[in-house]
């Protein structure tokens, strides 16, 4: 691929994302082509083949080359309590409403490595909702779900995770929910046992439905305005009613509202899906 885009490189970008389509069934044709692009150019220098064709061949009949390939094109990442201050709002406003459920159902769509599922349901057993909640996380990548599961992450993130922890609100210390060795830090299996991991694909896939939370912060961002209308239409079958949006920092509340929402903590893109509760 050249520095400047042109039709003939276009047309490889889209040969591509439709082959990943037909053999694996991941839809990436509708991301921010832009987007896209900048990362299947990344990837190519990575990989060492002369051009997209080259590449294209690879990943039709290396699957498990694919598998880091889509890492590289669905941007795996995340952080511990990332955006403080939402999980303060989550807390201080959402909590107390969940608190008047007897279950609680939480869909974390486009859970990367499983950092903000984590921190769910830190927050939740804090707040004394763990043993009535049930999260679910789901990913495009297999991959970023085997790491999720894992709950295992750098020894030099504790740091920053546990800053975020505390300007979150957090009422005990960030360590004791984990462990330290070998330079690395594993979260402690109690906060494993209401959670459940699963590919899902949010451009093809069903909704999850009757959530009282969905969390799909900083993915939406990625997708072009057909696919980012779509999804937001999902997230409204899947939540009950009066069940919560949680988005990033990075979507803009007039997409969201008027699409079966309304805002309930706007500034921190939190929103609730209208009708009966």
């Amino acid at each position: 691929m050249s520095s400047k885009p042109n039709e003939a490189d276009a047309i490889e970008v889209d040969l591509v994302l439709e082959a990943i389509h037909r053999r694996y069934g991941y839809d990436l044709r509708e991301y921010v082509p832009d987007t896209i692009a900048r990362r299947l150019e990344s990837a190519l220098a990575r990989s060492g083949a002369a051009h997209l064709g080259e590449l294209m061949h690879r990943l039709l009949h290396d699957p498990v080359w694919f598998a880091e390939l889509l890492d590289q094109l669905t941007v795996q990442v995340s952080d511990m309590f990332r955006d403080p201050q939402f999980y303060r709002v989550f807390r201080e406003r959402v909590a107390p409403v969940l608190r008047t459920y007897p279950q609680i159902k939480l869909w974390h769509a486009g859970c990367s490595r499983g950092e903000e599922v984590y921190a769910t349901a830190i927050l939740l057993t804090e707040e004394e909702l763990y043993e009535r909640s049930q999260i679910y996380a789901t990913d495009i990548s297999e991959k970023a779900l085997d790491a999720a599961k894992e709950g295992v992450y750098p020894e030099q993130q504790a740091k920053g995770f546990a800053q975020n922890y505390r300007l979150s609100g957090g009422t005990r210390r960030f360590s004791d929910y984990c462990a330290e060795a070998y330079g690395r830090i594993a979260m402690h299996e109690e906060l494993k046992r209401n959670m459940v991991f699963f590919e899902h694909n949010l451009a093809t896939d069903y909704a999850i439905g009757e959530m009282n939370v969905v969390f799909c912060r900083n993915v939406l961002f990625y997708f072009d305005g057909d696919l980012r209308r779509r999804v937001l239409d999902m997230f409204g079958h899947a939540l009950r009613f009066g069940g919560f949006l949680c988005l990033g920092a990075t979507e803009a509340a007039p997409q969201v509202e008027g699409r079966a929402f309304s805002a309930f903590a706007a500034d921190q893109r939190i929103f609730r899906r209208a009708g009966a509760t």
